[in-house]
């Protein structure tokens, strides 16, 4: 009885910095105790502020990382200590808007070599990584595509969905081609192709988008990644 116990508790990490007028942060603990009533099990998770991140052991003896969206983050290399110390220790992890840009960031320093990569958001210099989008995506919703059996298709069990956006920043058309050299896939596009959601094919699970499919919890539909994200994190 004690080993499943522990087997169905889970400890999942926010990274980000809490705001409680943001509606995504308003979400994520609604989507993650919709999804862990969904598995039968327990996930308590911790908000661990990107100022208070400093070191790899930091994240020692979660079960997952949620690299969490309301970017600029106070500490910018808090956030890449996040992502990096998932992809590296195979670490289920997920990444909504800020933390999707952020991901990415971070495996273009340390895994294709762009030691340069930047944001352009908050940097002058640099290869912008992330660049602003043509159009706005402040609360919008939009079609996007999925690559078939990826984790994000096998997620939402369909490869054609629709999610909202906050945001004005997306992957710039330089890196877009980078990513392509990797084991970063984009897994999701929107009409005009532009990338929406990415996995690290190497990684059990290691899935970033730039649209906030949390946010569907606020309405009490489920969100689909986030139960993915769960069962993972079961398995880790």
């Amino acid at each position: 009885m004690e080993l499943s116990a522990v087997k169905n508790t889970l400890r999942i990490a926010l990274v980000g910095d809490y705001n409680p007028d943001v509606l995504a942060h308003q979400a994520i603990p609604l989507a993650i105790d919709d999804a862990a009533a969904v598995l039968e099990i327990t996930a308590d998770y911790d908000w661990l502020a990107t100022t208070e991140l400093t070191s790899p052991e930091d994240l020692v003896g979660y079960d997952a990382i949620w690299l969490v969206p309301a970017s600029p983050y106070k500490n910018a290399a808090g956030a890449f200590i996040a992502a990096r110390y998932a992809r590296e220790n195979s670490v289920p992890f997920l990444g909504t808007c800020g933390g999707f840009q952020h991901a990415l960031i971070e495996y273009a320093r340390n895994a294709l070599g762009w030691q340069d990569a930047a944001h352009a958001e908050t940097d002058t210099e640099g290869r912008m990584v992330i660049a602003p989008l043509t159009c706005s995506l402040v609360e919008v919703s939009d079609a996007i595509e999925l690559r078939a059996n990826t984790l994000i298709a096998r997620a939402y069990g369909q490869e054609e969905i629709e999610e909202g956006y906050h945001c004005n920043y997306g992957v710039s058309p330089e890196f877009a081609q980078a990513l392509e050299k990797g084991d970063m896939r984009v897994t999701g596009w929107d009409a005009q192709g532009e990338i929406r959601a990415v996995e690290l094919v190497t990684h059990p699970f290691f899935v970033a988008t730039l649209f906030q499919h949390e946010r569907a919890a606020l309405a009490g539909r489920p969100a689909p990644l986030v139960q993915a994200l769960l069962r993972a994190a079961q398995k880790y």
